[in-house]
């Protein structure tokens, strides 16, 4: 899934803060410092921080502010030049003086928890200003290259300003593929870069974007749908601008890249895979586990865990392989279920088409295992050509109301012969619903909530989310052909192998190809898709950890639920419960829960 699209990875990074903030942002948080010393309310204290906060994240990071339909920022790019981000590490911890001043005795439940957890995101950010990520903005799965499509397609599109912002963003490009390269230069001074045979697959995405014919381009695309309240002449002028934007200013920006990329980055770019040949790249690493995962667990921790779930649901796969009378061994079956012809689409249409027919099948189950439904509705699309090659089989990309924008599942239809129908059912639940979507937006509707907790995604906890909805799909009438069961099994054997490859090659000297070894004896995926997956937990370190070790989470809180409530037990209450208080940290998620859980056995008992 991808959350927040390009912005997924560098989020609250303080590579994505916006030009014009640097020391004049630091000025403005000491003087809010100075005016809430005044404030005797914690309360207004309080809202006037987060306020505050908020609005400097929104201004720092304009991509991210287009992504959730904050006003203002459309037209602009982050500042990504190298004084910038320097001056702008301090930021942090003026924010965290400014939330110091709050006693949180004196502060409700609600704007307790609503503390804590800022506290907690700015220490982190602290925390991850120690390491260079700063340097890393491009590689296979997402750049610069690709920021200006998402963002362009992210943006709102209801009015003719919505298309003169996107052209104010495509005359400044230039700027931002300009700071781009000065970034990545600095990271070859410091030994900061991706993984060199990665790298390779970059040049090519760039050709999406630099058409020969401009009206080709996905990016004048965008352009040539406009609503019809916006008068002919005027879309017949802003087409014209794009289209001359595109040729003058976007494609030489991007071929100024392309051939920095090609000629001096990819040939000096790092050869180790392990997150420890970085510097300080063994904390780096730690650091990332800990971020992604919001627990404590070290990588050693994580290595045999997943190691004992992978034992634990090879005997699941069996029993189906069983009960399927398969005669021949796991990897005959895997074969099987991944080259005959009976479990593939040979139109990309169909393959669409028919997770477009799940979806629908799912949505009227849902109202029995919860009691509150997201206002937004979602839709289902092809991935597009761009990034397909070097992607995963699916993504979910989160709408959002103020920006009229829906949510959507994105389908990899690249090589039909590695998207087998066993496993549809099983994905839609994981980015459709009642997985991505449903989760993503009930927290996007809580109004009553800060709107950096309605926008937050912490790893563990939605990828979590996503991975416990695929057990529920049997309760939605899902998974009763065989093969589906066996397609739910394997999804989870995924996530289970996740753990033991990730920290395999960032902490224990594996190489890839004992990582991909070790994936396709346990997972029925072809080649392409196990290298996609290998080299993604390989550009993004720890992050693939988070779906097993949040999904553990839920499902152990379910079941202590079930125990200590037995028939008092409510599927659908313990969802609203979950889901209430929108994306949390697995121990901040427990805490919560406790809280609940003893609300609820004192009223069993009276």
């Amino acid at each position: 899934m991808k959350l927040i699209g390009f912005l997924s990875i560098v989020f609250l990074n303080v590579s994505t803060f916006a030009k014009g903030s640097n020391s004049s942002a630091l000025d403005a948080c000491e003087a809010q410092i100075e005016k809430q010393s005044k404030y005797t309310d914690q309360t207004k204290k309080l809202n006037s921080a987060l306020d505050f906060i908020w609005s400097q994240w929104m201004h720092e990071s304009p991509e991210w502010a287009t992504y959730i339909g904050y006003p203002g920022m459309d037209h602009r790019w982050s500042d990504r030049s190298l004084a910038a981000i320097q001056k702008r590490k301090y930021i942090p911890p003026c924010h965290q003086k400014l939330l110091a001043q709050i006693n949180p005795k004196k502060l409700n439940a609600q704007n307790a928890l609503t503390l804590k957890l800022i506290v907690k995101k700015i220490k982190s950010q602290i925390k991850g200003n120690e390491f260079s990520s700063e340097y890393l903005l491009v590689d296979q799965l997402g750049g610069a290259h690709m920021d200006i499509i998402e963002l362009m397609l992210s943006a709102p599109k209801l009015t003719a300003q919505d298309y003169e912002n996107r052209l104010a963003r495509l005359e400044s490009y230039p700027i931002y593929i300009d700071q781009t390269i000065e970034m990545l230069e600095e990271g070859l001074k410091h030994k900061v870069t991706p993984v060199k045979f990665l790298m390779e697959a970059v040049p090519g995405q760039f050709d999406t974007v630099m058409t020969k014919n401009v009206k080709d381009n996905p990016i004048y695309k965008v352009f040539t749908d406009m609503p019809t309240s916006i008068a002919q002449d005027k879309r017949h002028a802003l087409t014209t601008r794009a289209e001359n934007l595109i040729s003058q200013k976007v494609v030489p920006a991007l071929a100024k890249l392309k051939t920095f990329i090609v000629e001096k980055y990819i040939p000096h770019c790092r050869t180790d895979i392990s997150t420890s040949s970085l510097p300080n790249g063994i904390q780096w690493y730690n650091f990332l586990v800990q971020e992604h995962t919001t627990t404590h667990l070290t990588a050693k921790e994580i290595h045999e865990l997943g190691l004992a779930e992978v034992a634990r649901i090879n005997k699941d796969m069996e029993s189906v392989r069983s009960q399927l009378k398969f005669r021949g061994s796991k990897a005959d079956f895997h074969k099987f279920i991944q080259t005959d012809s009976q479990f593939f689409y040979t139109n990309p249409k169909d393959l669409i088409n028919q997770y477009r027919v799940i979806s629908k099948t799912i949505d009227p189950e849902l109202p029995r295992l919860f009691s509150k439904m997201p206002e937004l509705p979602y839709g289902i699309r092809e991935m597009p050509a761009y990034k397909a090659t070097t992607a995963p089989t699916a993504y979910y990309y989160s709408g959002n109301i103020k920006a009229g924008r829906p949510g959507y599942f994105e389908a990899n239809t690249y090589n039909l012969k590695s998207r087998p129908k066993w496993e549809m059912e099983v994905l839609t639940v994981h980015e459709a619903v009642p997985g991505h979507h449903l989760q993503i937006s009930i927290a996007q509707e809580l109004g009553d909530l800060p709107e950096f907790r309605k926008n937050e995604g912490y790893t563990a906890f939605v990828e979590g989310w996503g991975l416990y909805s695929e057990s529920l799909g049997e309760e939605m009438g899902l998974y009763k052909d065989l093969y589906s069961k066996y397609g739910q099994y394997s999804y989870e054997m995924w996530r289970a192998v996740r753990l033991v490859v990730d920290t395999g090659m960032h902490t224990m000297g594996w190489s890839k190809q004992k990582a991909l070894d070790y994936f396709m004896e346990n997972i029925p995926k072809d080649r392409l898709q196990s290298e996609n997956e290998i080299d993604r937990y390989i550009t993004w370190p720890g992050q693939a950890l988070a779906y097993k070790v949040g999904e553990l989470k839920f499902q152990e809180l379910k079941k202590r639920a079930q125990e200590k409530l037995q028939a008092k037990f409510d599927v659908r209450e313990f969802h609203k419960e979950i889901l209430s208080k929108g994306a949390l940290p697995l121990d901040i998620l427990e805490e919560e829960f406790n809280n609940w859980l003893s609300k609820k056995q004192l009223s069993k008992l009276n």
